[in-house]
């Protein structure tokens, strides 16, 4: 008999800081580990070149254009693919680079997918993922985001 690995369910954060550019910049965390380091130990690990550091969050300007709840329930008008930006390279543009994934809400979950840049490429991102994650406790965590956004305004 064949076992199926099925992901365990993670939390999920936004973090809200000026990133190395000093914009003010949202950088999502699962299971309190920021995506930017789980994708930099992914890159190393699979031998990607360039490999590391250069993912940074994304900036609050293109947070401003819409809501959260539509950007991170994967209905973002910046989603291409039906995948949606969550990382941005260092250059701060979305169409240079960046992690973009797969939001799906069913039912009690969201599920994050099908990671990887916005263009084709030869990097290989297929075991990256899935992450689960409650809705009740996704959407409560866009809420908050949300309002820090509002409040910062």
């Amino acid at each position: 008999m064949q076992h199926r690995h099925v992901p365990a369910v993670s939390h999920i954060g936004f973090d809200y800081n000026p990133g190395p550019d000093g914009a003010l910049r949202v950088i999502p965390y699962i299971d309190t580990i920021a995506l930017t380091d789980l994708i930099d130990t992914f890159e190393i690990s699979a031998g990607m070149q360039p490999a590391g550091g250069w993912n940074i969050g994304l900036a609050l300007r293109s947070l401003r254009s819409e809501s959260g709840m539509a950007r991170f329930h994967g209905s973002s008008a910046l989603t291409a693919d039906h995948r949606t930006p969550v990382l941005v390279c260092r250059c701060g543009e979305l169409g240079c680079g960046g992690l973009l994934t797969r939001i799906t809400p069913t039912g009690n979950l969201v599920v994050w997918n099908c990671f990887g840049p916005p263009y084709n490429t030869d990097r290989d991102y297929r075991t990256f993922g899935p992450f689960l994650f409650n809705r009740d406790q996704y959407d409560k965590a866009i809420r908050a985001l949300n309002a820090e956004v509002a409040a910062g305004e």
